[in-house]
């Protein structure tokens, strides 16, 4: 294998995975340390990467051929597809050692875990040699010492840690998409999880809770308090918050509507009076809306904003006052297609399409997905009995709803993978 021959794992996390030929597998999520019945250091046998559709999959030193901090590259393109499983006499060593409490000898000095580095012995065997440990200072303003000592020298790296904060593998995590994180969050005890999740700020939690099977959702949320939990559905898309909410009982509901701001609450409200599976359900109320005086620079300008979803960001809902749902009369959509090919000081109202009859908050999902793929639209108008924009179906919402309930659980989502890399023997 050619690597150095000491690796600090935490900056190994996110690394990208190449095959022979150059090709990207996967990124490096965690590293698989086997224990030892003595006190020996346990033993490095693998990696755990990420592939493609949220996989993880055990990767065994011996086919790796290089390591480096840009990249780990395999000696075959063959890989074990069987989502990787921890064994009982293995550790995860990010996952269950950062941010854990120890103490250093001599002299008992206490501090936490921030990395832990694997070594080559001569025999070509790798282990968990060193570890770098932070003082504790008791003082909210100044770090520790940092320490990098021998594995033998640090206690309470075994057992179960008594207290575990959460920073040094938050910024492991901090990286990630949120669809990643969201997986990452799945593979960690719940108690770890809840610890990891009520660390994250309110906005980046409520892109990692839309995520996330409904049953973590709710144990999530259930674990905040309810100012808290309040403050991140406030952050939450209002579509996504109604979903989470229409988990929780009646009651639950409204203490937490009645904690959001009004202004975020009121569209959540209106989302759950519709019925199950009709456009008012799985609607957004925050579609891209201007009036018909707009120009078509100011549509441009708008559309670019980057906390806009690619499939809310592709056209522009064009109305007269109020601007926000329910507006007043609806009179169009253009695309974003459209309004590149047009001269900035153009005007919504003369280029606005209205040739496509809009949804109903009724329409059935069936009827939706129908039109939708019949037109090739990535979002489609809903309308009330009054010509109102109330809001707009797009394609991932659609994709959320058609999808099995429990598509975002890992452990459901398992099948046989029948493309990529062949199987072959099982490697840990």
């Amino acid at each position: 294998m050619s690597t150095p021959t000491r690796v600090y794992l935490a900056r190994l996390a996110g690394v990208a995975v190449f095959d022979p030929n150059g090709d990207q597998v996967g990124r490096v999520r965690d590293a698989v340390g086997r224990l030892r019945p003595t006190q020996r250091p346990p033993e490095v046998v693998g990696l755990v990467a990420e592939m493609p559709m949220r996989r993880r999959i055990f990767l065994s030193l011996n086919r790796i051929t290089s390591i480096d901090a840009d990249a780990v590259v395999l000696g075959s393109g063959t890989l074990n597809l069987r989502r990787f499983e921890k064994r009982p006499n293995e550790l995860l060593v990010l996952q269950e050692l950062l941010d854990r409490r120890v103490q250093v000898d001599p002299g008992g000095q206490s501090g936490s875990v921030v990395d832990v580095a694997m070594e080559c012995s001569r025999g070509g065997e790798w282990s968990l040699a060193r570890v770098a440990v932070r003082e504790q200072t008791g003082r909210l303003t100044r770090r520790g010492h940092l320490h990098q000592v021998e594995w033998e020298r640090v206690r309470g790296l075994s057992g179960i840690a008594d207290s575990r904060g959460t920073a040094n593998l938050l910024s492991v995590l901090e990286d990630m998409r949120p669809a990643d994180l969201a997986n990452a969050l799945q593979d960690l005890p719940d108690t770890r999880r809840n610890e990891v999740a009520a660390a994250l700020d309110d906005e980046r939690l409520a892109d990692v809770l839309s995520e996330l099977p409904e049953r973590d959702q709710v144990e999530i949320l259930a674990a905040l308090d309810r100012e808290r939990a309040a403050d991140v559905l406030e952050e939450m898309d209002p579509d996504d918050a109604a979903d989470l909410l229409s988990e929780l009982p009646p009651p639950e509901q409204d203490v937490l509507l009645d904690l959001m701001q009004p202004g975020e609450a009121d569209p959540v409200r209106q989302l759950l009076k519709y019925t199950p599976g009709t456009a008012g359900s799985v609607m957004t109320s925050e579609p891209v809306i201007l009036p018909p005086d707009a120009t078509v620079a100011e549509a441009l300008a708008r559309i670019r904003e980057p906390q806009l979803s690619p499939a809310i960001a592709a056209q522009v809902f064009v109305s007269r006052a109020p601007m926000t749902t329910p507006t007043g009369r609806y009179l169009g959509m253009v695309h974003f297609q459209r309004l590149l090919r047009e001269p900035p000081a153009d005007l919504l109202g003369g280029i606005v399409v209205n040739d496509i009859d809009p949804l109903r908050p009724t329409t059935p999902l069936p009827e939706i997905t129908r039109r939708m793929a019949t037109y090739d639209l990535v979002a489609m108008p809903v309308i009330d009995r009054n010509n109102r924009l109330v809001g707009a179906v797009t394609v991932d919402d659609v994709l959320d709803h058609l999808l099995p309930r429990d598509w975002r659980d890992r452990d459901a989502a398992e099948r046989p993978s029948t493309a990529g890399p062949t199987l072959d023997g099982a490697d840990g």
